[in-house]
């Protein structure tokens, strides 16, 4: 599979337009424990090709809900020896592995209560969550709170993503006002995910609602989209012109 990805990189420059990012924090390049890296070696060539892009370090999401019930120790175990197999393969050239944390869907059977397992996060206690795709309308808002009141600051992956929120955008507003960030996949501005999210991405960064980008990095198919999405130029300018913080984790 990754013999093409191979001969990609090494028929272009891939340029490396996410330097003014420095940091991804969203992707699924810890192998074998969801919908992302299937294996050590996926892993490390997804890795290089976020080296070419132009990332400095990268913090793995796993996911953690009903069909992906992932443990945080096991997690953490295995992040553990990720890090060691990418020192022997010569990781000095990749993007450091920063940290390990999670994206928590908020609105399953699967959703964490406060006073469960501690929840595995980026610096400054910041927890990456989701929603279903095709959940209900009603926000868990109390479930947020009680979060927030354990000391987490919530970051809300892709809620470009969510057709039923996008809907109604007070809401958004509400989630902001609130104190949750926003997290829009880079591949949602280039239409990877249809012409809506692509819309409702720059809808949300045009209000100065949005923190963060990040890739939601899975497979060989978003490294290709997402080197593609290289050349895009309004993706560039807004690389260019809005004040992202991933820098700050």
């Amino acid at each position: 599979m990754f013999d093409k990805l191979r001969n990609k990189l090494a028929m272009q420059k891939v340029k490396p337009v996410m330097e003014v990012l420095g940091v991804d924090m969203h992707c699924h390049l810890l192998p074998g424990v969801d919908d992302g890296s299937a294996d050590l070696d996926s892993t490390y060539e997804l890795l290089k090709v976020m080296a070419h892009l132009g990332f400095k370090k990268v913090y793995l999401t796993p996911h953690f809900q009903a069909k992906y019930p992932n443990e945080e120790k096991d997690i953490e175990q295995r992040y553990d020896a990720l890090r060691k197999e990418m020192a022997s393969k010569g990781g000095a050239n990749l993007p450091k592995l920063a940290g390990i944390a999670g994206e928590y869907r908020f609105d399953d059977l699967y959703a964490r209560q406060p006073d469960g397992p501690r929840p595995l996060t980026l610096p400054g206690k910041r927890l990456l969550c989701e929603f279903s795709r095709f959940g209900s309308k009603e926000l868990p808002l109390e479930l947020f709170r009680q979060f927030q009141n354990q000391g987490y600051s919530l970051i809300l992956a892709h809620p470009e993503r969510y057709s039923y929120l996008n809907m109604y955008l007070p809401e958004i507003k509400g989630l902001i006002d609130m104190g949750v960030r926003l997290q829009v996949n880079t591949l949602s501005l280039v239409g990877f995910y249809g012409e809506t999210p692509r819309q409702r991405g720059y809808q949300y960064i045009q209000q100065g609602w949005v923190d963060y980008l990040g890739t939601d990095m899975h497979n060989m198919r978003y490294a290709s989209a997402l080197m593609e999405a290289a050349n895009d130029s309004k993706l560039l300018q807004t690389l260019e012109h809005y004040q992202f913080k991933n820098n700050e984790l």
